[in-house]
């Protein structure tokens, strides 16, 4: 049976092996170390959580923990010269419970560890052989970046555990300054990123309100543009009418008065003829009348405020027409705006057909129907005159094909402003007994380059 030994159970339970009658001063000053150096971790982690706070609370935090461990008289922790540029303070002395950060308060003897540490910190890792004073170097990435020198307190044994626990601090701290720097960049920099934000949400809307005003602008142009167009047209059909159509009719109203004149002085049958044609040159005086009134027209309306594509087809049907033709127009979905050019050769084409309803085609009445589809403009003029679709249709292929007397140009010219918009017209019967031209426009129109380049 094994005879139980005291000082082994003695040295199991206090950590000592040591059989002398000093064991228990040993464990004594043991105990007193590791509540020490338990005090020291706990000091190093409330300091080293102060990130946030940004360097300055840091270092401060990490030089009290470690002259409280060491109950230093002083103690200098210092950032190399080249190292963590960021770091502020570059170094930090913590004398009689005063932290100075001046170099020309600094007394002598933490002046020479300071510039020790500042330019050659890897010297940082020697301490005095008589433990007068201690260094323990500040590493990051296994490079000497600084290092924390102190002066223990009288009577403070310094022992190895001390030092690592220096080391470790200083490291941390390096560590902690480091990431203080990054945490404080990467706030400074959301700050900027938050107000570059909310100038890009502030240019926004000004771009908003800008392309709005761009918008109010551009529909103002197109207003004057089709204003202007139909100016131009109309006083070019005013010169037209004025140059030649007055001329001829006042030509054939002078011939008719000379004819009933002569005949007139003849007397008998003859006399009975120039009655007629008296008759004749009333109808004459009439129509020189009614083109004088719409020429007048055509030169005073450009007064009046251009409006969209249906109100010039109403003024289109009521003024531009030297007929008793009644004209209706209807307009169905919604109107959008169509490019000044589009909107010229529309009216260009039901002028055309209306000319072609009351002259041709002997009409009392005629149906104007503009409609706005989602993806196409559908443009039709109906009439209850006698017109033939078939007979039109077949007098338009050959008047396409050979037009030698010039006798349909007017369908013709339809047929070619239609396709110009890449549109198709089509001569049918209408609900109201006569002829209905129908021009199908999709969207959005072709512009006159389109169409320029496919022929």
């Amino acid at each position: 049976m094994n005879t139980p030994n005291p000082e082994h159970d003695l040295g199991v339970l206090t950590g000592l092996r040591s059989g002398k009658r000093s064991f228990y001063p040993a464990y004594v000053r043991s105990t007193e170390r590791l509540e020490r150096t338990v005090a020291a971790l706990d000091g190093i982690s409330r300091a080293l959580v102060r990130t946030a706070e940004g360097p300055r609370a840091l270092v401060e935090a990490v030089v009290r923990a470690a002259a409280e461990h060491l109950q230093a008289h002083w103690l200098l922790l210092v950032v190399a010269d080249g190292a963590l540029r960021a770091a502020r303070p570059r170094f930090l002395l913590y004398a009689d419970d005063v932290l100075i950060d001046d170099e020309a308060r600094l007394p002598a003897e933490p002046r020479e560890h300071l510039a020790v540490l500042r330019s050659r910190p890897w010297e940082a890792a020697t301490s005095a052989p008589d433990r007068a004073w201690v260094r323990a170097p500040m590493t990051l990435d296994d490079e000497p970046v600084g290092g924390i020198a102190a002066r223990p307190g009288l009577g403070v044994d310094v022992a190895d555990t001390d030092l690592a626990i220096l080391r470790v601090l200083a490291n941390q701290a390096a560590v902690a300054l480091h990431n203080s720097y990054l945490f404080h960049a990467a706030t400074t920099l959301r700050g900027r990123t938050e107000a570059l934000s909310e100038a890009a949400e502030r240019q926004a809307r000004d771009l908003a309100a800008r392309n709005a005003e761009l918008a109010a602008t551009q529909e103002r142009l197109f207003g004057a543009m089709r204003r202007q167009a139909l100016d131009d047209e109309r006083h070019r059909i005013a010169r037209e009418l004025h140059d030649s159509v007055t001329q001829y009719v006042l030509s054939a109203g002078m011939t008719v008065e000379v004819c009933r004149a002569e005949l007139e002085a003849q007397g008998g049958p003859a006399a009975e003829i120039a009655g007629r044609l008296a008759t004749a040159k009333d109808l004459n005086r009439q129509a020189v009348e009614r083109l004088r009134a719409a020429i007048y027209a055509l030169h005073h309306t450009s007064e009046e405020p251009a409006g969209p594509l249906p109100v010039m087809l109403e003024r289109l049907s009521t003024v531009h027409l030297p007929t008793d033709l009644d004209v209706r127009v209807r307009v169905e979905g919604g109107p959008v705006p169509l490019p000044p050019h589009a909107e010229q050769s529309i009216l260009r084409l039901v002028g055309e057909a209306l000319f072609n309803s009351a002259a041709h085609g002997r009409a009392g009445r005629a149906l104007v129907r503009l409609r706005y589809r989602p993806r196409a403009v559908t443009v039709s003029v109906s009439d209850d005159g006698g017109g033939d679709p078939a007979q039109l249709r077949r007098a338009l292929r050959l008047s396409r094909a050979a037009d030698l007397s010039g006798r349909h140009r007017g369908l013709t010219n339809m047929v070619a402003r239609a396709e110009e918009l890449g549109g198709r017209l089509s001569i049918v019967r209408s609900g109201m007994g006569g002829v209905m031209v129908r021009v199908d426009i999709p969207l959005p129109v072709r512009t006159a380059g389109e169409a320029d380049d496919e022929r």
